[in-house]
């Protein structure tokens, strides 16, 4: 059995999550060898505030991918759920995580024992007056023929709320990550390549204030070199099976 299991069992653990975590409920990562924007590169224009705000077409078929995304018809995967039985032990201090999908909250897990650095894609927000709405109030006016929709509210653009490349982060969610990765015991990063910062720097900042760290992620990562334990099983297996033994 991994050490991190032992780990586990001793509480205070903080566990970053990446789109790894979520592929075993249809969502596709990125980056990976099958991910969207190794298969169309062109797709990252649809991630950039600055193509965002700057291109009408991008903004177009932005609303028309937002129709479809897998995050509307996906269910928590054993992943998502291992953590919840981790939190019901009373060993989690929360989840940070990179992804938008919501499906932390879906599986049980309380909105304040998670931290969505990215944001989420159940909201939408207005880029000039900051005003937040149901993501499907909006695409119902999409569906009824709106290409562009703009805000009720001021006339501004909208998106989903969550964080585009380009734009700045939500400071009070990157402390909370941080303060998280500063006073935990163990901080395990599944299913992340952590080439994205800040996120990929709470690896750092928990291993320099002497925290253990696991890296579950069926890759090797920059922050492999620092990592007590890396373990390259697949989420839904090896998750459920370290939480298992912890609180057993």
């Amino acid at each position: 059995m991994y050490e991190a299991a032992e780990w586990f069992a001793r509480g205070k653990v903080v566990v970053l999550t990446g789109a790894g975590i979520s592929t075993d409920s249809g969502i596709p990562d990125f980056r990976g060898p099958q991910g969207v924007w190794t298969r169309e590169p062109e797709a990252m224009k649809l991630s950039s505030i600055e193509h965002y705000v700057g291109d009408p077409a991008v903004r177009r078929r932005s609303w028309q991918e937002r129709l479809t995304h897998p995050a509307w018809g996906a269910e928590p995967n054993a992943g998502h759920r291992a953590l919840v039985e981790l939190d019901a032990a009373g060993l989690l201090d929360s989840v940070v995580t990179q992804n938008i999908d919501g499906l932390h909250q879906r599986a049980g897990l309380a909105s304040d024992r998670v931290i969505e650095l990215h944001g989420t894609i159940h909201e939408t927000e207005c880029l000039q007056c900051g005003a937040r709405g149901a993501m499907e109030v909006t695409l119902e006016r999409v569906r009824a023929g709106e290409s562009d929709p703009a805000c009720l509210g001021c006339g501004g653009m909208l998106k989903s709320a969550t964080i585009s490349f380009g734009q700045q982060m939500n400071m009070a969610s990157l402390t909370a990550a941080a303060e998280a990765a500063m006073y935990c015991r163990t901080f395990v990063a599944v299913g992340t390549s952590l080439t994205v910062h800040p996120a990929a720097g709470l690896v750092a900042v928990a291993a320099k204030q002497g925290a253990r760290v696991v890296i579950l992620n069926d890759a090797e990562t920059p922050y492999d070199a620092i990592a007590d334990e890396v373990i390259r099983e697949p989420i839904g297996e090896v998750l459920p099976e370290l939480v298992g033994v912890a609180t057993a």
